[in-house]
């Protein structure tokens, strides 16, 4: 089954000083399982490692070998996003678009939501996604 993994999730699949139980479960499960994500998704996680590389964490070989590395992943975009359904549900859960265009689509599709945002996951629990376990 698939399922919807946050930026979040993904910045402890990439940064050597980060780590989360969800996020190794989540990778583990991508070896079978597919992730769809909204098209913020590559963005945040490009800004991500930039801005980790100007802070010093990791140097530019590395950013560039994480996106790599996550372009190989079973990770797909979704193709269509619900501006009124992200709004609203960002509206609804004092949420950032961004975060809410995660939990729209996990909401659309019917997946778990894996996130390390406790708001986010709040939201998605109010909404009725089911957990990421």
């Amino acid at each position: 089954m698939a399922f919807v993994p946050d930026a979040s999730v993904a910045a402890a699949w990439v940064l050597p000083d980060e780590e989360a139980a969800v996020a190794e479960l989540a990778l583990d499960r991508l070896g079978e399982e597919t992730a769809k994500v909204p098209d913020v998704f590559w963005h945040e996680l490009r800004n991500l490692l930039l801005s980790a590389e100007r802070r010093g964490r990791i140097d530019a070989c590395h950013a560039e070998a994480s996106m790599a590395r996550l372009r190989r992943l079973r990770i797909h975009r979704a193709e269509e996003s619900d501006d009124r359904a992200i709004m609203a549900l960002a509206r609804a859960h004092r949420l950032t678009a961004y975060d809410a265009s995660y939990l729209a689509l996990a909401i659309r599709e019917g997946c778990a939501l894996a996130s390390l945002d406790r708001r986010l996951n709040e939201a998605a629990a109010t909404e009725g996604v089911a957990p990421f376990a």
